[in-house]
């Protein structure tokens, strides 16, 4: 066993030593932490560690070891821990998963940036990935790696050059998917349409503004529900919601901006890249 998986197995010991909190525990917790106090700050840490790990396990193979992941996940981890709102409708794993995903998205896409794929062999992929789309409909089934190689008349000793591009390149485009998921549009697309790969980034989204809506007051959280489609993907348009909660069309889309404004306010006080949450092209649609 390496030293890094000998690390690791002591780590999740040591982390499961540690009792997970109940709702009132978390509160007194929050704010002890607000009044400054340390050690209430390292409870409240210790005993989400495993959440940190449980998220971490779903960005593997991403370009990063899972010991480099926890690490980026304890730093969001603490973030959260010292901006959790005591009087916060949700509970702490809600509120801290946010920030934990954040942190470590973020350390995956500075590791990407720093990849960088020759100029050439960027041209020799996409030629790659032409013949084996060509091969896959002349072969009905997914050619293998040697069938395209023949095919590009690719000398075997050059091929390992080829795969290792190619796993890099791969890398670079499932990470700077999660970097360009930012917005509110992509949430209520049709849920039919979400294929396999980008699921995961759905659901990321769609979790990240639960989270936020813990901060907004009851009437501004049923709003945005019913606006986005939260809770069952079917968007509704601002009439529509104004004969629900018995409210007038233009007093609705005052509520959501005061709603999506305290959101963007939130995002700038956490210093993370703001998420474009108003959308003129889903107002044109579900106006």
């Amino acid at each position: 066993m390496q030293a890094r998986e000998v690390g690791l197995e002591a780590y999740f010991h040591d982390i499961n030593r540690h009792s997970l909190l109940t709702a009132e525990e978390e509160r007194e917790l929050a704010i002890e932490v607000r009044k400054g106090d340390p050690e209430a700050r390292d409870k409240m840490v210790r005993s989400n560690l495993r959440l940190v790990v449980s998220i971490a396990k779903y960005y593997v193979e991403r370009g990063l070891p899972l010991l480099d992941l926890i690490e980026e996940g304890n730093l969001g981890l603490l973030k959260a821990v010292e901006r959790f709102d005591p009087a916060a409708e949700c509970r702490f794993s809600t509120y801290g998963t946010w920030w934990i995903k954040q942190s470590i998205k973020r350390a995956l896409i500075d590791t990407v940036k720093s990849v960088r794929i020759p100029s050439y062999m960027v041209e020799t992929i996409t030629k790659w990935k032409k013949a084996a789309a060509d091969l896959a409909i002349e072969l009905v089934r997914p050619a293998h790696f040697n069938e395209i190689a023949e095919r590009m008349e690719i000398p075997m000793e050059k091929t390992a050059i080829i795969r290792n591009a190619l796993n890099v390149a791969d890398s670079v485009s499932q990470t700077i998917s999660i970097e360009n998921s930012w917005t509110i549009s992509d949430i209520i697309e049709d849920p039919s349409q979400i294929q396999p790969h980008t699921s995961l980034a759905k659901k990321i989204q769609i979790e990240m503004i639960q989270n936020l809506l813990c901060h907004l007051d009851d009437r501004e959280r049923v709003i945005l529900r019913m606006r986005y489609g939260l809770d069952n993907g079917e968007p509704m348009t601002l009439k529509e919601i104004g004969q629900r909660v018995n409210l007038s069309r233009e007093r609705v889309r005052q509520l959501e901006n005061d709603a999506l404004a305290t959101l963007q306010e939130l995002v700038a006080e956490g210093q993370i890249e703001q998420p474009e949450i108003y959308d003129e092209e889903f107002e044109e649609t579900h106006g």
